[in-house]
């Protein structure tokens, strides 16, 4: 009896002894699982934050009429956006854009706002700190209101724009930059050259000292703005693409964009006569903007020249001259009407991009 207890004794022993053992295994299963679960939900928390920094973007003067329209867009695109002011004012007006419906309400929680100097780089270093890819909109109006586009204030647009490059260069979260140029830094050309091509494409510079000549401060500001952000872009080694567009209409272009309206059409009756007058509507200025940035990390390079009209006859250009408000015969008056050279403007390049982007975007809806 003694000999059958003590093996009873032990058969129970063993039994416990692998059911403990189970129990272990059981226990090292279910924290394996638990940490997988862990894991997976902190790379999804991960892949989510890297997804909301690849969605972050900067929008200088974001309250001007271009810049308004481009935030608009990138937040119809799911990006969240950073707008980039210099003044307290400037707040203030993007709350009463808000409070009208000019910005959309729906995206509050993906827009921000940051004041910034453009002429301080350590200030739009911090300024740009987190986003992936940085608007320079370069909209710049007269401080005082009634000068106009002024000598001193091209100045200015060029400083400004080396500033917003060596920012973007230096801060390692940016990896692309989109300036908005002008057509005007592409098409005043030397037109006593013999060899002067007829086709003004992506290809086209504008001649800074006919420029200073003819006394067109628009067109330089923005002719030495890009070309002073390509040469940082060079050398700093920054990925950069430039956006040339016509003079910016849509609705109450005149009363919302006035210092660049007007300041674009100093030399008007020699673009009309040369074919060379183009406007492109804001809202297709900006979708051009995102489907540029969206294809630099794959095809888009260099400069695209974006228009979606060319005035090419007198009722379109006294349409236009209403639209503002000006007289006709600044637009089309008869000094000109002899001049022997028309030109042809091409926005090829840009068309081809966007119609592979507008694609892909109504595929992904």
């Amino acid at each position: 009896m003694g000999i059958a207890r003590a093996q009873d004794e032990e058969s129970e022993r063993r039994e416990f002894e692998d059911f403990r053992k189970t129990l272990v295994a059981l226990a090292a299963t279910e924290r394996s699982k638990e940490n997988d679960d862990f894991k997976g939900l902190m790379s999804s928390h991960i892949a989510d934050l890297d997804l909301q920094q690849d969605k972050l973007v900067c929008v200088t003067s974001g309250v001007s009429f271009l810049g308004l329209a481009l935030v608009n867009r990138l937040l119809l695109r799911g990006y969240s956006v950073r707008i980039l002011v210099d003044n307290p004012e400037d707040v203030e007006k993007l709350r009463e854009m808000q409070v009208s419906g000019e910005m959309m309400m729906a995206c509050n929680n993906k827009l921000s706002v940051v004041i910034a100097k453009q002429i301080e780089i350590q200030g739009l270093m911090e300024a740009f700190d987190g986003c992936r890819g940085v608007f320079h909109t370069s909209a710049f109006v007269d401080p005082s209101g009634i000068s106009g586009y002024s000598k001193s204030m091209a100045e200015i647009e060029a400083k400004a724009s080396e500033n917003v490059m060596k920012a973007c260069a230096r801060t390692s979260s940016v990896r692309n930059c989109v300036l908005t140029s002008s057509l005007l830094a592409c098409i005043w050309r030397d037109s006593s050259q013999h060899d002067l091509p007829l086709l003004v494409n992506h290809d086209s510079w504008s001649n800074e000292a006919l420029c200073m000549e003819k006394k067109l401060w628009f067109a330089l500001g923005k002719l030495k703005a890009e070309k002073v952000a390509w040469k940082i872009a060079e050398e700093m080694s920054l990925k950069l693409t430039t956006i040339c567009p016509g003079l910016i209409t849509g609705p109450q272009f005149s009363h919302r964009n006035p210092t660049a309206t007007i300041a674009y059409l100093k030399g008007a009756q020699e673009m009309y006569a040369k074919g060379l007058l183009a406007t492109v509507d804001v809202i297709r200025l900006a979708e051009a903007h995102v489907a540029v940035f969206e294809a630099m990390n794959k095809t888009a390079f260099g400069r695209y020249i974006c228009f979606d009209r060319i005035i090419a006859r007198d009722e379109e250009a006294e349409k236009l001259a209403s639209e503002i408000g000006i007289p006709p015969n600044r637009i089309c008056g008869n000094s000109l009407e002899l001049i022997p050279t028309h030109f042809e403007l091409s926005n090829k390049k840009l068309n081809n991009l966007m119609s592979r982007t507008i694609r892909n975007w109504h595929g992904q809806s």
